[in-house]
């Protein structure tokens, strides 16, 4: 039976927000190629997602960077940039570093939408007295911004941003916090989201049901440890554990 309260992360669990980030920062290298000139549009994507993946691997910096993504992400290309140059490339003007920068900034808001079956589900589950939250990390202004865009935050009973508070999802008290919210115990709910620290793990040692969404159904990583409650490929899933696990 579905449980009292669910809570839901919101980037690439309601939204399509983050996804295929090496092929978004390739759509705005070619978009830039005559002042990246002669470093090719591919060469660099490369040497940007690579250092990305290393700068956002540190758990500390994550925490204290992702609250200013813009930002981040002008530290990113300006440190790729270096490395290029420590390669022996050459490299552009620091304004096209920045420009690079910024437009990939724009482009992933261009690019945002909801996943199809969104509105749906969270209607559905609220006609089923279903108490819901919405617990998402960022910056307030631009995960507000989002949550107005795509016309989330009446669906909610709770919502919950990291910039708004001092702590964020996987600190315990993120959760805790919603739950008292919701007026739940952690037993009487599930919390639903993409990250497997955030939206599995974490929750489960409060005694979280932890579901998974693999909205790109690849299945877990093969080298991770953590263990799901249930994995998810879309929203409507959610709707059909209901009668699923009522037989």
């Amino acid at each position: 039976m579905l449980p009292r309260a669910i809570l839901f992360d919101l980037d690439d669990t309601l939204i399509h927000a983050y996804g295929g980030t090496e092929a978004a920062w390739l759509v705005v290298a070619q978009e830039l190629a005559d002042e990246l000139t002669p470093l090719a549009p591919a060469e660099v994507a490369n040497a940007i997602s690579a250092f990305a993946r290393n700068f956002w691997a540190d758990p500390q910096r994550h925490r204290l960077w992702r609250v200013r993504l813009r930002e981040a992400r002008r530290e990113i290309v300006a440190g790729s940039f270096v490395a290029l140059a420590n390669l022996g490339c050459p490299v552009p003007p620091a304004e096209v570093v920045q420009r690079l920068a910024d437009r990939f900034t724009c482009h992933r808001e261009e690019q945002m939408h909801l996943f199809p079956d969104t509105h749906t589900v969270i209607d559905a589950l609220k006609l089923r007295g279903t108490r819901l939250a919405l617990v998402t990390n960022g910056a307030s202004e631009a995960q507000r911004a989002k949550i107005e865009r795509f016309d989330l935050a009446r669906r909610f009973d709770h919502i919950q941003i990291e910039g708004e508070h001092e702590f964020g999802k996987p600190d315990e008290r993120a959760y805790l916090h919603a739950l008292r919210q919701l007026g739940v115990d952690a037993q009487d709910a599930w919390m639903v989201g993409d990250n497997l620290e955030w939206e599995v793990s974490a929750p489960q040692r409060l005694g979280i049901f932890a579901i998974w969404f693999d909205g790109a159904a690849k299945g877990l990583p093969p080298d991770t440890h953590i263990k799901p409650d249930r994995i998810v490929a879309s929203l409507t899933e959610l709707l059909q554990m209901e009668a699923v696990d009522g037989e």
